[in-house]
């Protein structure tokens, strides 16, 4: 389902624009990042995606339907939206309970929840946890029973705001393996974050707010060459990308492999 933004505004009081006309397109399966510094406009623009806030000006639209005609609940079973903190979603005293929540109220066949849910409990490593209390399991863990709980609504379209706070190494290659299968799905994946290092290895697109402005919508290669960009935009460039300019590489890398690559090209 492809996502149109047009000329958006909204701001909380009669104040300064939290966002200011704010126009975008993304198309269905792409993977996109919206980076910037806090109180950039990042968040209040995912929340307007699934109707949780509206614009005081402008038009959003969603596979050619316009939103403001669409309730939260019809726009939750197109959108689904990671918040920050996990304990914000968390409703349930049981993991299974709390990732059958969301393909539930979306009343989705039993068989197909039950399907979800192990599925989205498996790809988190939550299984052995299914039966416990969310509230009993460290933060990290509940991140992931929140992971898991939006993966199992199984929507064309999902919002992850910050999703590796908190995670480890290891929790981070499980939240990789995610997102590849939801790549291979076609699942359209809006990622909001400042581990820079994560949007450099898995995002092809990145999307720079500043002041409720977009500043900049392009490659992320592009984005994390421009340094007087993410001046603005109150960022640094990913660890790689600064070894990689150290080194005087040709073209700064944005993985590992390709520092590797880069290493050995020149050194033939």
């Amino acid at each position: 389902m492809q996502i149109r933004l047009e000329n958006i505004i909204f701001r909380y009081s009669a104040g300064v624009p939290v966002l200011n006309d704010i126009s975008l397109d993304i198309k269905k399966g792409e993977r996109v990042a919206l980076i910037g510094h806090n109180g950039s406009g990042k968040t209040t623009l995912a929340k307007h995606l699934n109707g949780l806030l509206r614009p005081a000006a402008g038009t959003i639209r969603i596979d050619g339907r316009k939103t403001d005609t669409e309730s939260v609940a019809r726009l939750s079973g197109i959108v689904a939206l990671l918040f920050q903190n996990p304990d914000d979603m968390i409703a349930k005293r049981r993991v299974w309970d709390e990732v059958a929540f969301g393909p539930k109220n979306l009343a989705y066949p039993e068989g197909r929840i039950k399907i979800l849910v192990a599925e989205s409990l498996a790809l988190f490593e939550l299984l052995p946890l299914q039966d416990c209390n969310p509230y009993d399991l460290g933060y990290s863990e509940r991140k992931r029973v929140a992971l898991a709980s939006i993966i199992a609504m199984d929507t064309p379209i999902l919002v992850l705001d910050e999703p590796t706070a908190g995670m480890d190494p290891r929790e981070i290659v499980l939240l990789t393996g995610a997102l590849e299968k939801l790549r291979e799905d076609y699942k359209t994946v809006i990622i909001i974050s400042h581990d820079m290092d994560f949007i450099a290895e898995l995002v092809p697109r990145v999307i720079c707010l500043a002041g409720g402005k977009k500043r900049f919508d392009g490659l992320v290669r592009q984005a994390f060459q421009d340094q007087s960009l993410l001046a603005v935009c109150g960022l640094l460039q990913p660890q790689i990308v600064r070894l990689s300019t150290y080194f005087r590489q040709t073209e700064p890398a944005l993985t590992p492999v390709e520092f590797l690559e880069n290493w050995q090209r020149r050194a033939k």
